[in-house]
């Protein structure tokens, strides 16, 4: 069968795929034609694909995760490179992730007057953590995550972070974000929202409502604190999925909301974020760059003063959209995103008899 296959998977329930594929005789030319690209439903009318190069996947009833390994970015790249996806929608690609995550995490931290602890809900990738324990002031980042499996598949396969899980100012916490800020005493200069877009039928949309935000959230900032989140895709065709909703929520509970947004290449879209606080964000361009000079260890690859005050400035339409958006969201009226990509319904697929998906070695 020309090189060896093998799978990972973390409990029983992909033994069966691991039986059926050794049994297939297939040549790896035959392999590579079924089951060599990834894709991800990004509207009814539009998949987003990858070639794949290597890759390992995580059987589980759901959600499916999965770690991937691409060939190609897109026409005329040849780069390798580790992507992370979660239900079939991809979470973050070690090509571009610096993008998303340094956007998450230091606008919020620059514009704070001295940050020393932070509380991040999910993250478990550790990307989120990484770009929190540049800051030199830290004292304390908690990444919150709810699913054991995620990290540890994260910690084990995202080399890139590796040395974050180390980390002695990390304190990790497997549990609910919600249920772990109730049941804290303590309260924190920033809260950072890194959670799975709201998908129907998961748990995180709740995470996103006004009753969160206000009764659970705000209590544990400081009084200087800044609460930041990603707000999922902002482009112009996308931007009233979740994201002017989730803005227009955090509108109701904090006296000063920022939006902003940039362009994440490997989610196929503009991406949009929101930060809010009860105090004012007066922060110019030159003065966020001293700040990332003397706060920060190391460089930033993405933001500098003058983007991030880029970032906050939307086309016309977009803008229009913040302005009018009327909807909040609670328990009983969200807005919901696509959830499982086509690649996860195959492998559900799959798991009914068909193909598995495999990992090629180098």
């Amino acid at each position: 069968m020309g090189e060896a296959v093998e799978f990972l998977h973390t409990n029983g329930y992909a033994n069966g795929f691991s039986k059926h594929c050794e049994e297939m005789n297939h040549s790896l030319d035959s392999i590579r034609n079924d089951c060599s690209w990834f894709e991800e439903l990004i509207d009814d009318d539009l998949k987003w694909s990858f070639a794949l190069k290597r890759y390992c996947i995580r059987y589980q009833r759901v959600p499916g995760h999965s770690s991937l390994r691409h060939q190609a970015f897109w026409k005329g790249f040849s780069l390798s490179f580790e992507v992370l996806v979660i239900d079939g929608k991809m979470q973050s690609a070690e090509v571009d992730e610096f993008i998303y995550h340094e956007c998450l995490i230091h606008p919020a931290l620059i514009c704070h007057p001295n940050p020393k602890t932070v509380f991040i809900m999910g993250g478990g990738e550790g990307s989120a953590a990484r770009e929190a324990l540049k800051h030199k002031s830290m004292d304390k980042v908690v990444m919150c995550d709810i699913d054991q499996e995620v990290v540890d598949f994260c910690r084990t396969h995202l080399t890139v972070n590796q040395e974050t899980f180390r980390h002695q100012k990390l304190n990790l916490v497997i549990n609910d974000a919600k249920a772990e800020l109730e049941q804290r005493k303590e309260k924190f200069d920033i809260i950072v929202g890194d959670l799975a877009d709201p998908v129907e039928g998961g748990p995180c949309y709740q995470l996103y409502t006004k009753s969160f935000y206000e009764k659970i959230l705000k209590p544990k900032l400081n009084e200087n604190g800044i609460f930041v989140t990603q707000a999922g895709p902002a482009g112009i065709f996308t931007h009233k999925e979740v994201f002017t909703s989730i803005y227009n929520t955090i509108k109701q509970v904090f006296k000063y909301v920022m939006a902003y947004t940039g362009h994440v290449p490997s989610f196929a879209d503009t991406w949009g974020w929101v930060m809010a606080s009860d105090q004012p964000f007066s922060i110019n361009a030159e003065d966020m760059d001293k700040r990332i000079e003397t706060r920060i260890d190391g460089e930033l690859l993405y933001l500098n003063g003058a983007s991030f005050l880029s970032s906050t400035t939307m086309n016309k339409t977009v803008t229009l959209s913040l302005v009018n958006e009327t909807h909040i969201y609670t328990e009983e009226s969200a807005r919901f995103i696509h959830g499982h990509g086509v690649a996860y319904r195959h492998c559900h697929n799959q798991q009914l008899g068909g193909k598995c998906c495999r990992e090629e070695n180098d």
